[in-house]
């Protein structure tokens, strides 16, 4: 969740009406993730009941997204005064946490309502079993994770492959009619387990290797692959157990459109180029095993980058931030 993604619509605004388009900035639609999401955390803060305790921001050794996270910690401030973050490493938390009677996280004496991760993505974000025991005690605490350990392994790829499966989606939607409408934004994912099954993926893909993607179990961009290095990584990995820690997926070809793409060390005059782009919807969901307690919109972000180009991640440098123009 990057809060320079979610304003960009202020810039674009502010393009439009520099370039005599006043009018038009109507079709910038307004984008309240940053609100939401901090809203979101505080509702989670009320639901644990304790004045008194703190949100815990779990960050990197070293965060190059400092200026994203402080407009959360700011923004969440904003809304409520009386309401402190902290930020503490895996690390940190290893050394300085611990759990009460009754499971309550505790850090430096503070009570603990909402857990927010802001790492804990990758394997190398836990170098050690300090690191791991850390996120287990977090796990076993009362206080409310964000997000949940459900929700983080529901964005696994290996999970998402599995959901995709045929008779898999049914056992935890029991209406026709959701099951059809959640299966309409699957595209193909195939396992790569070592198996009748992986191995027809596997040889598909060997095929026809600019028709698929292969991802590992890994956030952010630069770690796909695409094209004819889809096929020599599969060949490499016949009958090894590495390949089950990958999935194949159909290779999504979105509509390409005109555009400039403004990045530093670029053109002093951007060109006009070929651009696809990615939309993604900021959402909001508090509850427990029985109830839901909040499920709800919050926001979006646009990434643009050039149509030639496999990854788009903003933070790996290879996309840009953008905003939806609407039409009708």
């Amino acid at each position: 969740m990057f809060c320079c993604k979610l304003n960009f619509q202020m810039i674009s605004r502010y393009v439009l009406q520099e370039l005599g388009h006043g009018d038009k900035i109507k079709n910038v639609p307004v984008n309240t993730a940053l609100e939401g999401l901090c809203g979101g955390m505080l509702e989670a803060w009320k639901i644990y009941g304790d004045p008194n305790a703190v949100i815990l921001f779990v960050i990197e050794n070293i965060t190059y997204n400092i200026c994203d996270q402080r407009f959360h910690e700011f923004e969440i401030r904003r809304q409520n005064r009386m309401v402190v973050v902290i930020r503490r490493t895996l690390t940190q938390i290893a050394d300085t946490a611990k759990l009460g009677k009754n499971k309550e996280l505790s850090i430096d004496g503070l009570s603990v309502a909402v857990v927010y991760f802001r790492s804990g993505y990758e394997p190398a974000q836990y170098p050690s079993s300090k690191e791991w025991a850390a996120r287990l005690m977090i796990e076993r605490s009362l206080a409310i994770k964000c997000p949940s350990i459900h929700y983080h392994l529901a964005g696994t790829k290996k999970v998402q492959q599995t959901l995709a499966t045929p008779g898999v989606l049914e056992k935890f939607l029991t209406d026709p009619a959701k099951v059809d409408a959640v299966k309409e934004i699957f595209t193909g994912l195939y396992s790569l387990d070592l198996d009748e099954d992986g191995n027809r993926a596997a040889e598909m893909a060997i095929m026809k290797p600019e028709c698929y993607v292969l991802k590992p179990q890994r956030e952010g961009g630069g770690n796909n692959v695409y094209g004819e290095k889809v096929r020599e990584v599969l060949q490499s990995m016949t009958d090894s157990q590495e390949r089950t820690a990958w999935i194949l997926m159909e290779r999504i070809i979105p509509p390409v459109q005109k555009g400039y793409m403004i990045r530093p060390g670029g053109p002093e005059v951007p060109q006009l180029v070929d651009l696809v782009s990615e939309l993604g919807i900021f959402g909001v969901i508090i509850g427990n095993a029985s109830t839901v307690i909040a499920n709800r919109q919050v926001g979006h972000m646009l990434r643009t980058k050039l149509s030639s180009a496999d990854e788009g991640g903003v933070a790996a440098g290879s996309g840009a931030l953008d905003s939806p123009y609407l039409i009708d």
